[in-house]
């Protein structure tokens, strides 16, 4: 494995914005994963697994939930610093910042908002520290970009709820401890139920021959007359909404951690275009690589500026749906461009996994997909200036 030497370009100076507790908690992320990810994560993509040794070190830096309150187990940290902590992570790898981010936008953060003091206190601490790692159950087979027509249901038993339906694409779930699930009452109202592995008909079968995210673990969530205690229903909201809600954290944490993967790619093919010499002086001192190079760091100074100020809204509880939705998708498409533009400048070189680039590359065309896709966060955006709606 070669050494980590990435050095995170800064073009406008945007250190300046930061306080000094939010340069502290993107250096330790940063520490972490050169030391604990980079020299891994090849390998543990080539042999598509999980590396589960590093969950420790993920709530220790704060991965897991750093907004929740102390009391509850999280660091009380602003969304600015989530954001940075996201950028690091996803820096290292996106299937591990989505490990990351599932725990603490689709799990912690509607257990938190959505549930009472009891299931707070039963799940968050140990959520905080990766002794449990949760899922979140909206997507289904033939149910996606329209959660709303979700089949998934629960009955009301007396003194429990019947659970039965499917879940697919889900982060976390062959391991998971517990899952947050999206599922129709009798009267087709939508409720969050907390799901603990263990549960009689409940099965998580891992989803295999990815070629993207191959360092994340997939799977479904089965439930088949699952018996689920009426403690464990999420009391606070219901109705589609209430998962938006978590998508909005999590997205939020993806626009982030797009920028990070994008960081990654650009510093690796400024340092290639230096030292690559081709007919007598180093490829940087063409004008096409310059031109590739000039457009990466431009682009990635816009979405530093755009995500930056997204989180002084979400700090301000300002932060509209719509918005996060346009950071999303534009830092998201704008990673994956970079990421191809990086991997044409390596080469052949640029395929292997002595570098980098070919996996941030499989790993954003997952990215650009799940948590509303590239195509319906336009949309979102059109019906936000036009007041129409155009999804169907």
């Amino acid at each position: 494995m070669k050494p980590d030497l990435f050095q995170s370009p800064d073009y406008y100076n945007l250190d300046d914005l930061l306080t000094d507790e939010h340069k502290l908690v993107r250096e330790s992320a940063r520490a972490w994963v050169k030391r604990e990810v980079s020299p891994i994560i090849e390998e543990y993509a080539q042999k598509a697994e999980f590396p589960k040794q590093i969950i420790k070190g993920l709530g220790e830096i704060g991965g897991f939930g750093p907004y929740i309150p102390v009391e509850y187990g999280g660091a009380g940290l602003d969304q600015i610093s989530y954001g940075l902590i996201m950028q690091e992570i996803e820096r290292g790898d996106s299937g591990v910042r989505s490990t990351s981010s599932v725990q603490s936008s689709l799990v912690m953060y509607p257990i938190w908002k959505y549930g009472n003091e009891e299931q707070r206190m039963k799940y968050l601490p140990k959520l905080a520290t990766g002794e449990f790692i949760g899922c979140f159950g909206l997507t289904e087979p033939d149910h996606g970009s329209d959660p709303g027509s979700m089949i998934t249901n629960f009955k009301d038993m007396g003194d429990h709820y019947l659970l039965n339906g499917a879940k697919m694409w889900i982060s976390n779930a062959p391991f998971a401890d517990i899952a947050v699930v999206w599922a129709k009452n009798e009267e087709g109202r939508i409720h969050g139920l907390i799901v603990e592995r263990g549960m009689e008909g409940f099965s998580t079968p891992e989803t295999h021959n990815k070629w993207s995210l191959r360092a994340s673990a997939t799977g479904e969530l089965i439930f088949d007359n699952v018996k689920v205690p009426k403690e464990n229903l999420l009391p606070n909201k219901s109705g589609l909404g209430a998962p938006l809600g978590c998508l909005d954290s999590a997205r939020y944490g993806i626009a982030w951690g797009a920028i990070g993967a994008a960081m990654d790619c650009y510093d690796t093919a400024l340092r290639y275009a230096k030292e690559r010499i081709q007919f007598g002086k180093p490829i940087g001192g063409t004008q096409l690589q310059q031109k590739k190079l000039a457009e990466m760091i431009t682009e990635i100074t816009k979405a530093q500026l755009l995500t930056w100020r997204l989180g002084v809204l979400r700090n301000e509880g300002k932060a509209t749906t719509a918005q996060i939705s346009m950071a999303k998708r534009n830092n998201v498409d704008m990673a994956i461009h970079i990421a191809r533009e990086a991997r044409q400048m390596l080469g052949g070189m640029g395929i292997t996994g002595e570098y980098s680039i070919m996996r941030h590359m499989m790993n954003l065309e997952s990215v650009i997909t799940y948590e509303g896709t590239h195509d319906i966060h336009l949309l979102i955006t059109g019906l936000d200036v036009t007041g129409i709606p155009a999804f169907k």
